[in-house]
């Protein structure tokens, strides 16, 4: 009885173990296979030194350079634009002061006046925690979106007329983005130190930014970690008109 029950049980099980051992065999002949092509795409060099990344730095700034050429030729080509359409239209003064007024409004024209500029930059690639501190993470070390939205938002609560961050004027519809250490502002590519710039009252816009409580958590990582924060108060600065695109690609006008 035992034999009789054992023995269709053998078959069955060297049946089960069948797939096993050839999937086994296709997974060393897999290894195998990537091994040779991997040899064969290093061609005797490390992978890891390859300078594909050199290669793609080199093409950022190619474009980002190019990018910058774009604003100029734009900002060049809205302006005579303007002037022809203004001409062609025979605009009473009433018009043109009301015009004039948007446009300032809108960022697209130059304002001056007093000014005050930020600075905000990296902690140095060897700082320690000030006494009292917890030892630092890499996020602690380096300046986040956060914090230069925090300086912007709280410039435009002082009551700036115009916000300039690095060579850019900012308008309603610009975003402050940061991936990773470095910036990205209407196309372009910024690493730090990061200078925000702002034309208007400066007692006022000083009062703002202390009265931030963003940027109170900012000045803690300063003193702990070694945080650039500076404060520039400048004379007669005149800020350029915003000169990017002024479509709106993702939203339309609300139907009367």
């Amino acid at each position: 009885m035992s034999n009789s029950a054992d023995s269709p049980r053998e078959p069955a099980r060297r049946g089960r173990w069948r797939p096993v051992r050839l999937l086994t065999a296709a997974v060393f002949a897999l290894a195998g296979l990537l091994f040779v092509t991997s040899f064969n795409t290093a061609k005797g060099t490390n992978i890891r030194t390859d300078d594909s990344l050199l290669r793609l730095s080199d093409l950022v700034r190619e474009r980002n350079d190019r990018n910058a050429e774009l604003e100029e030729s734009t900002a060049a080509v809205r302006s005579e634009v303007g002037a022809l359409a203004r001409r062609d239209a025979g605009a009473s003064e009433d018009d043109a002061a009301r015009l004039g007024a948007l446009e300032k409004a809108a960022g697209t024209t130059e304002v001056s006046g007093r000014a005050l500029t930020i600075t905000l930059n990296d902690a140095p690639p060897d700082a320690r925690a000030a006494p009292g501190y917890p030892e630092p993470r890499a996020d602690d070390l380096v300046i986040h979106q956060q914090d230069l939205q925090a300086v912007v938002n709280a410039l435009w609560a002082g009551g700036a007329e115009g916000i300039q961050v690095m060579d850019q004027r900012l308008i309603s519809t610009s975003a402050v983005r940061c991936v990773g250490n470095t910036l990205l502002l209407q196309g372009r590519v910024y690493s730090p130190p990061y200078k925000v710039t702002a034309v208007g009252d400066v007692r006022a816009l000083r009062k703002a930014l202390d009265a931030s409580p963003a940027i109170q958590n900012y000045l803690l990582y300063v003193k702990a970690y070694g945080l650039g924060w500076k404060v520039d108060e400048r004379g007669a600065t005149t800020l350029p008109g915003y000169s990017g695109t002024l479509e709106l690609h993702y939203a339309s006008p609300a139907a009367p």
